[in-house]
């Protein structure tokens, strides 16, 4: 089943508000926006919507392509199709992402002795964002730990930073609600880093 490029429209809209928005969720909301067929027909982009929804038939695989784009700060559609690149970039990162997990565990394992040091501030940042912004952790570590400890409340009152700490802050948060993956495993995964 080809999707129409009005309802390609009306997710990549969804997403789009769900990751700039803080008080939007593409998922509690059920994907619904005050996008109307009429301005989208008017829209000089709405090509490049129906060649996105020929490439998908079903909406998992079609919103986990916008959410690839938007957690990789490529928000136009057009650039969206122009680079295959990023999304099979986070295709493979999150197909192994016990693996990609455990790694980065041990990286941060390497500074941090104990999975508490993870949440110590050090230069300005806690050392898990501080680890994450030095490129030497995914972002999907990031979102998987703040999903099992729910630390991002306790680091939005820490960090003074207003620059790039509340936008990262947001992305972690609504990141969070798509990454997928087997929570069992991944609390497994740290104690095994942090206790052996």
């Amino acid at each position: 089943m080809i999707m129409e490029p009005f309802e390609a429209y009306r997710f990549y809209q969804s997403i789009k508000l769900h990751f700039e928005n803080d008080t939007y969720d593409a998922i509690k909301y059920n994907y619904k926006t005050s996008a109307k067929p009429q301005s989208f027909w008017k829209r000089k982009d709405k090509f490049f919507f129906a060649k996105v929804g020929r490439k998908f038939n079903n909406v998992h695989d079609l919103v986990l392509y916008y959410v690839a784009y938007f957690v990789n700060d490529v928000k136009w559609i057009g650039e969206m199709l122009n680079d295959e690149a990023t999304y099979n970039q986070w295709l493979k990162k999150t197909q192994s992402l016990s693996y990609t997990f455990k790694q980065d565990l041990y990286r941060l394992s390497e500074n941090a002795k104990t999975f508490d040091d993870l949440f110590a501030i050090q230069n300005n940042y806690p050392f898990l964002i501080d680890s994450y912004l030095k490129n030497e952790i995914s972002l999907e570590t990031v979102v998987v730990i703040n999903n099992l400890v729910g630390f991002i409340n306790k680091f939005d009152k820490q960090i003074t930073e207003t620059i790039v700490w509340p936008e990262l802050s947001r992305k972690i948060r609504k990141y969070g609600t798509f990454i997928e993956y087997d929570y069992e495993k991944m609390k497994k995964i740290v104690f095994e880093v942090f206790t052996s």
